[in-house]
């Protein structure tokens, strides 16, 4: 004899997986998401293969129809983005995608770079994360990568740059990022996967991202 299903049962197991499924949402879109590093636009500071998570509810987040890009509103955040965060926010030329960059003017900053050696409100930045692999430099008016500016940053915007610095697509050549279109900052690296050993960075995990 078959034992007939019970409809009691099968009903709470549908209800405990959309409960889950809805926490997750919910956890996802107002409080932390999981982010790779795809790129080695901020080497070395974050590593291509390290995962993060983002912390969403400090800075507020833009809260998007789930699954589309469509926003809904921005959730109110508790504390201001500063320069030296490191953001992830929607690429400006293209809101599908997430970029992740450090901050490093504010609205009302003025910034400019000089030779490589970055100026924020006419005082010379100190950034021992900053990596240069290209000795050369480029002249200005030919492309912003080594000189731009002044400029100075509009009102609800950042400009962001990469800390790999010689190898980053950045405000330098895009523009400013808007305040409603920052995701988050991000907070610690969780796992980190070295595909050209196949091989897990074990002494990478756990550690705070600064």
């Amino acid at each position: 004899m078959r034992r007939k299903k019970n409809p009691s049962g099968i009903r709470e197991t549908i209800e405990a997986v959309l409960i889950a499924f809805l926490i997750a949402l919910v956890i996802r879109t107002f409080v932390i998401q999981a982010f790779k590093i795809p790129s080695g636009s901020m080497l070395s500071t974050l590593q291509i293969g390290d995962h993060i998570l983002v912390n969403k509810v400090f800075m507020g987040t833009p809260v998007d129809i789930p699954f589309t890009n469509i926003n809904l509103f921005r959730m109110p955040g508790f504390q201001k983005v500063e320069r030296g965060d490191i953001i992830v926010f929607k690429y400006p030329e293209d809101p599908k995608r997430d970029f992740i960059k450090r901050v490093m003017a504010v609205s009302g900053d003025t910034i400019e770079s000089k030779d490589k050696t970055v100026y924020v409100n006419g005082r010379k930045l100190v950034e021992p994360y900053v990596q240069h692999v290209d000795p050369d430099i480029r002249p200005p008016g030919s492309d912003p990568r080594d000189n731009f500016g002044p400029v100075v940053v509009p009102e609800g915007s950042v400009f962001v740059m990469g800390d790999n610095r010689d190898q980053s697509y950045d405000s330098r050549f895009w523009g400013f990022v808007d305040m409603s279109q920052i995701k988050g900052n991000a907070v610690i690296i969780y796992w980190s996967w070295d595909s050209s050993k196949s091989w897990p960075r074990f002494s990478r995990m756990g550690r705070l991202v600064k």
